[in-house]
């Protein structure tokens, strides 16, 4: 007997029109640094390219250059900056359905690989009931450069249900995605969906 039903919303490229974690990373360091970065990190990049290393190993290297001694404070703020601005990026069929889901009294889970500080605003935003997404460690409100946990993507987005929900046979389970790291969730869930809203404007 399922005893609750639940929408699974993965954010970038399904909710939204393009992806928002570099687009944050630009607000929050500015061009030259986070270029910097990225070119630095060149190598790295050209291994995850020829599929020899993984987009969760460079995304962690890409964060330890940038994050480390950053207020955590000062990112919110930033964040809840982005927040405002992607909210115009979303794509009208996804808000339509998460409307449905919330009028139907559905459980909403916003599952994302991008980071709590922009990500905590656009999900209060949403009406979504639930976040889970990468978040960054910290030690008196500065960042580490390490995350905390696993990127949430692909296997850790069933990981990360599991731990909020327990048994995800219990529940009857929307789930919206847009690429292989949405590939775990989405057999999981009993009513999967694969880049649901494209065809939409």
């Amino acid at each position: 007997m399922k005893t609750q039903t639940i929408a699974a919303f993965d954010f970038d490229g399904t909710i939204t029109t393009r992806d928002t974690f570099l687009a944050f990373l630009v607000r929050a360091f500015g061009k030259p640094k986070l270029y910097g970065a990225l070119f630095r990190l060149s190598g790295e990049a050209l291994q995850v390219w020829l599929g020899h290393a993984s987009r969760d190993r460079f995304k962690a290297l890409l964060i330890g250059r940038l994050f480390p001694g950053q207020s955590v404070a000062e990112l919110k703020r930033i964040g809840a900056e982005h927040a405002a601005v992607i909210a115009s990026w979303c794509r009208p069929g996804a808000l339509e359905r998460i409307r449905w889901h919330k009028e139907a009294g559905h459980r909403l889970v916003m599952v994302s690989a991008s980071l709590s500080f922009y990500l905590e605003s656009i999900a209060a935003q949403l009406g979504f009931d639930d976040l889970l997404c990468t978040e960054l460690a910290a030690s008196e409100d500065v960042c580490t450069g390490a995350l905390q946990g696993e990127n949430c993507r692909a296997a850790e987005k069933v990981r990360r249900l599991q731990s909020l929900l327990g048994a995800l046979d219990d529940y009857e389970i929307y789930a919206y995605g847009d690429s292989d790291g949405d590939t775990e969730m989405l057999a999981a869930a009993d009513h999967p969906a694969f880049r649901p809203f494209r065809a939409l404007p």
